[in-house]
């Protein structure tokens, strides 16, 4: 078929394997399949699928990866693939463990071969698919990141743009000398800024400006 999903299906029970490949759907399309990290790097490589179908738990994982499907992720970068995890685990930290590595979506193996066809063909298109139980999980976990971005874009919002580039470089170590340089503007106008910023950001030193923007990822 033309339009159809090329795969790669990780997990290190064959059985599973070879019936998840029996149960997907005529628009997906197994290229590879692989038992363990090593394996799967090289076959991801190799056949350059659309989406990687990845168990959570495998073998021959390094350093400080628990999980081995963090390693295939980040050992197949760069690379156009999207990852599916598709895992009998539905503990919390392997669902944000993956997802944090760069997966697009976390699904059971209780899945239907309609249900995780269906799922494929969401992540090709740049959708994110978690299964209900899951979506709560990555909420959670990601909600604090999302309120610390909402909040630092509304302090931001009450810097003008050049308060806004003096803010960033003083807060990066810059000298006001070397600042005045790299904006082609006075040192005084530099002094008059970085004054207008501490008191819009209700901060005290350029100390304390440097954590703030350090805290809020603005480096």
């Amino acid at each position: 078929m033309a339009d159809s999903i090329r795969v790669v299906i990780v997990d290190d029970h064959s059985i599973f394997r070879s019936g998840l490949r029996a149960d997907l759907d005529a628009s997906v399309t197994v290229v590879g399949e692989a038992a363990d990290v090593p394996s799967a790097i090289a076959v991801i490589a190799e056949t350059q699928p659309d989406v990687v179908l990845l168990d959570v738990h495998l073998p021959g994982g390094a350093g400080d990866d628990a999980t081995g499907g963090e390693s295939v992720i980040r050992g197949s970068q760069p690379s156009s693939a999207r990852f599916l995890a598709l895992s009998v685990s539905d503990a919390a930290a392997d669902v944000v463990r993956v997802i944090r590595a760069g997966a697009r979506g976390y699904i059971t193996k209780g899945s239907s071969g309609g249900e995780v066809s269906a799922a494929v063909h969401a992540v090709a298109e740049g959708d994110a698919v978690f299964s209900p139980r899951l979506a709560g999980f990555v909420l959670d976990a990601f909600g604090a990141v999302a309120g610390e971005t909402a909040t630092a874009t509304d302090e931001l919002d009450r810097l003008s743009a050049r308060e806004q580039e003096v803010m960033r470089l003083i807060a990066r170590g810059y000298a006001y000398k070397e600042v005045a340089a790299a904006l082609f503007i006075s040192i005084k106008t530099v002094e008059t800024h970085v004054s207008s910023v501490l008191r819009k950001l209700q901060l005290s030193s350029r100390h304390e400006l440097t954590a703030w923007a350090s805290e809020r990822r603005l480096l």
